[in-house]
Parts: C-alpha cells; structure tokens; sequence
C-alpha cells in the first residue's frame, strides 16, 4: 500500500484533520510496536510498509519490553498528547489500516507478540486463544 493511501486510510478511520496529523499517529503507535516486540519482528514488519513509516520501527530499541494493552496505549497517549481513550481510538484506526496493508501471516506474527487483548484493535475482535482467519 502506498504512503497516501495508508495515511488516508488512518485519517479517515480515525477522524483526523489531516494526512500530517494520520502520519503522526501512525508512527507513534508503531514506535510503541517496535519497543513491545523482537527488534526482527520490527523489522519485518517494517519492510512490508511505506517510507518514512517504517522508519518508526527500525530506530534500535534494544530488548522488547513486556507490556499489556493500559501500557500500550498509555505511552501511545503520551507519544501524541493525546488521552487514554484517545489513544485507544487511535491506535485502533493504526493497527486496523495496518491489518489491511500488510500479509496475513505478518498480521497473526504481530498479533502472537502483542498483549491478546489488543487483538481488537486490529479490526474485528478476536477471542484469547483463537486466530483470525483470512
């Protein structure tokens, strides 16, 4: 997917007043996916993304930190100043545009790294224990 299409995607998911304001969101919730899995994952993931987006996740992180779904959207909010529920929207409008861009497998790879409970955020829900299917 192309940067503009991407960052439309996002603005238009998330409300947003600009393409500038979707392509900050964007590279903070995945500046907070960089910190959370494998420095590999990262970058995986990064090279099935448009420049500069990618950019977020290959800045060296060093281990990934263990963290749940409140402390991954409380530094998302505190990337973009925004409030937790805030973030919580946000992130959602990022990861469910990011389910569409990328393969499959490297949505379910993201989803087996992240905490079970932000499979929502992806898109349609997703049950502990179960895999979304294509």
């Amino acid at each position: 997917m192309r940067l503009d299409e991407f960052l439309t995607r996002v603005r238009d998911r998330g409300e947003f007043h600009s393409d500038d304001e979707a392509e900050q969101v964007t590279t903070a919730v995945l500046w907070v996916i960089a910190s959370r899995v494998p420095p590999e994952a990262a970058a995986a993931l990064a090279a099935d993304l448009p420049a500069p987006l990618d950019d977020a996740l290959r800045l060296e992180r060093g281990r990934p930190e263990t963290f749940g779904r409140d402390e991954f959207l409380r530094r998302v909010a505190q990337q973009t100043g925004a409030r937790p529920r805030t973030a919580e929207w946000d992130a959602g409008a990022v990861l469910a545009t990011l389910a569409e861009a990328v393969p499959r497998a490297r949505v379910d790879q993201l989803l087996a790294q992240l905490p079970a409970d932000c499979a929502d955020l992806f898109g349609a829900p997703v049950r502990h224990g179960e895999r979304r299917h294509p």
